[in-house]
C-alpha cells in the first residue's frame, strides 16, 4: 500500500506528519546499541557461568521489539491521548516502585526491582518520562488558569516520586529527576522564589545523602580522592579511551570489558572507545546532539504550551542521562549506575527510552495549525480538567 499526501487515513496522517529524520536517528542509535551489545556483553555472560555467551545480546534484541513498538505506537497518539497514557503509566510506575520497596529483592543495598517472572522490572525508569509528561500538562494548565493551582499538583507528584526514589535508595535517579523537573519548572516560567527553594532543597538533600548514606559517601570520596578507595572501574574506563585512540583497537579486540562487571550497561561508552575509537564516540555524541537539537527546534516552534514544555523536559531527561553516563566513563562525575540511552543493555531502560522517544515523536509531528488547535489543550480552557477525560 502506497501512502500519498492526499491520504486522510490515520496511518497516512501519521506518516506525513512524522519527523522521519528524528525517527531515523533514533533507529540508528538503537542499531549501534545492538552492535555494542555484541562487543561488550559476552564477557559478562562468561563471568556469570552462562552456557551461551550471547545471552545478553539475545535478550537485548528481544527487548528491542517492544521498544520499537513503543517508539512507533506512542508517536501515533494525539496530545490528549498522550496525557492520558502518561497518567496511567505514572500511576502504575508509582505502584510498582512501592511494590519494589515492600516486596522486591535487595540488590547492593537497594530495592528497585519488581520480579515479573520473565524479567526484573525497574518501575522508576517508566516513572521518569511519565512524570515529565504529566507535569508539563499541569504547568500548561496553570499558565491558562492560575486559579486552579495546577502547579501545586505538579510539585506534589515530584515530591512523591523523589521520596520513593530516596527510600529505595536511588540517589542518582533522584538527582536526575530533580534536575529535569527543575528545568521544566524553569521553562514553565515559575517564579525565582520557587526555583531558589527547589535548588536549596536539592542541595540540602545531596548533603544529607553524603552524610548519611554510606555508598554515596564512598563514591563522592573516591571521586574527590581516588586513593581513598577502590576506583578500579573508573580508572579502567578512562584508560580505554587512551588505549583505543582515534580509531580503536578493532571489534572484539578490547580488553577493558574483561575487567568491568557493568561493561554492557554503565560502561558501554568505555568499551566503544577502546574497540571503535574516539571517532565513533564522537559520532554517537553527534547523533545525540542532532536529535536533541532537532526536538528543541520543534519545541520553539510550538504554539501549544503543553507540547513545548513536554518536549523540553523529555529532551532534558535523555540528555541528562546521557551526560551522566558519559561523565562517569570519563571520570568527570562520581560513579553512578546509569545506562546510556538507546545503547546500553537493560529491559527497563530500553522500554523507558522507547516510551520517551515515542512521546517526543508524537509531540513533534508537524500537523496543520487548525488541527493542532482542535487537538490541543486550548479547546477546553473553560474547564481544563475535562481535557484528559474527553474522547479524542
Amino acid at each position: 500500500m502506497r501512502l500519498t499526501r492526499a491520504d486522510r487515513s490515520p496511518l497516512g496522517d501519521w506518516w506525513w506528519t512524522l519527523d522521519k529524520v528524528s525517527l531515523l536517528t533514533i533507529l540508528m542509535l538503537l542499531v549501534v546499541g545492538v552492535v555494542m551489545s555484541f562487543a561488550a556483553s559476552p564477557p559478562i555472560a562468561r563471568d556469570l557461568g552462562l552456557a551461551n555467551e550471547f545471552h545478553f545480546v539475545q535478550k537485548h534484541i528481544i527487548f528491542l521489539i517492544p521498544t520499537v513498538g513503543l517508539v512507533l505506537g506512542m508517536s501515533m497518539l494525539s496530545n490528549r491521548t498522550l496525557v492520558r497514557a502518561g497518567l496511567i503509566v505514572f500511576g502504575l510506575a508509582v505502584l510498582g516502585m512501592l511494590a519494589a520497596l515492600a516486596f522486591g529483592d535487595e540488590v547492593k543495598g537497594a530495592r528497585r526491582w519488581v520480579d515479573l517472572g520473565f524479567f526484573q522490572m525497574q518501575p522508576s525508569e517508566l516513572a521518569k518520562p511519565a512524570l515529565v509528561l504529566v507535569s508539563a500538562w499541569l504547568f500548561a494548565e496553570h499558565a491558562k488558569r492560575p486559579d486552579l493551582y495546577a502547579n501545586l499538583f505538579a510539585v506534589g507528584l515530584f515530591v512523591l516520586t523523589a521520596t520513593i526514589l530516596i527510600a529505595q535508595p536511588d540517589i542518582g535517579q533522584t538527582m536526575l529527576v530533580t534536575a529535569v523537573w527543575g528545568c521544566l519548572f524553569f521553562v514553565a516560567g515559575m517564579s525565582w522564589l520557587w526555583i531558589a527553594v527547589l535548588g536549596s532543597v536539592a542541595l540540602g538533600g545531596l548533603v544529607l545523602a553524603y552524610l548519611f548514606i554510606p555508598h554515596v559517601t564512598s563514591r563522592i570520596d573516591r571521586f574527590i580522592n581516588p586513593e581513598s578507595g577502590d576506583s578500579h572501574q573508573a580508572d579502567r574506563a578512562v584508560e580505554s579511551f587512551l588505549e583505543g585512540g582515534w580509531l580503536g583497537r578493532g571489534p572484539g579486540e578490547g580488553v577493558v570489558k574483561e575487567h568491568l562487571p557493568d561493561s554492557h550497561t554503565d560502561f558501554l561508552f568505555a568499551v566503544m572507545a577502546e574497540e571503535f575509537g574516539i571517532v565513533m564516540c564522537l559520532i554517537v555524541v553527534g547523533l545525540y546532539v542532532f536529535l536533541f537539537a532537532r526536538c528543541i527546534r520543534s519545541a520553539l516552534r510550538q504554539e501549544n504550551l503543553f507540547s513545548r514544555y513536554a518536549i523540553v523536559g523529555l529532551v532534558a531527561l535523555l540528555a541528562g542521562q546521557a551526560a551522566i553516563n558519559m561523565g562517569v566513563n570519563l571520570q568527570l562525575l562520581p560513579a553512578k549506575g546509569m545506562t546510556l540511552p538507546f545503547l546500553s543493555y537493560g529491559g527497563s531502560s530500553l522500554l523507558s527510552v522507547g516510551l520517551t522517544a515515542g512521546i517526543l515523536l508524537g509531540l513533534t509531528r508537524q500537523t496543520a495549525r487548525g488541527k493542532q488547535s482542535r487537538a490541543g489543550l486550548g479547546r477546553n480552557a473553560a474547564n481544563p480538567w475535562r481535557w484528559s477525560l474527553q474522547n479524542g
